[in-house]
Formats: C-alpha cells, structure tokens, sequence
C-alpha cells in the first residue's frame, strides 16, 4: 500500500466500492496508509459521486467518524460504502459520543 501525506479538508474515495470520506485529523508530515475494503484510498477531487448504497449493506456510515486506537487520525463518511476503513492495515473504529457535563 502507498503511504501519503494528509492534510485536514482533503476528499479521500475508496477504489474498491462508494465510501468517501474527509480528514478531520491528521498528523502533519506524516505518511499514512489510509485504505477502504484492503485497498489504498485516492484523492476524491473531480471524480463524480457515486451511487448510493442500502443501509443494511453499509459497513461505513455517512455521518460517522472514525478513528485509530490513539485518535490521531480522524474521518468522517461522507458516503457509505461496504468496505472496512484501515490505518496501516489496523481497522479504524467508529469514534464515540463525547458525554456532556452533569448540570445539576
């Protein structure tokens, strides 16, 4: 897999099925090997969006954001797709609610 460079805005698309997504979070300088369904990501820029995919299929969700074990690393889907977002061939996870302070 090819290792690149990240930058916060930047459009990533999967080659293997429709997930998109954006990075949220990344750190700067460091080549990473973001990959979808075991296949490296390509920049999204002038590629048409794809077809929309059934919920029940999703393995990506639009909306979610996802992370590595040390939250260096944040995408958000921007369109569901049925493969497995991967850092370094290690399975990012779906990134959780933060929990609100008590307001008694």
């Amino acid at each position: 897999m090819t290792a690149v460079s990240l930058r916060p805005g930047e459009q990533l698309a999967s080659t293997v099925c429709t997930t998109r997504v954006v990075v949220v979070r990344a750190p700067a300088g460091a080549a990473l090997d973001i990959s979808c369904g075991g296949a490296p990501m390509e920049s999204a820029a002038g590629k048409p969006a794809p077809a929309k995919v059934g919920a029940a299929e999703a393995v990506t969700l639009v909306g979610k954001r996802y992370v590595d074990a040390d939250e260096t690393v944040e995408l958000l889907c921007t369109n569901s797709g049925t493969g497995e977002l991967a850092l370094g061939g290690v399975a990012l996870t779906l990134k959780a609610a933060k929990a609100l302070p008590a307001s008694d």
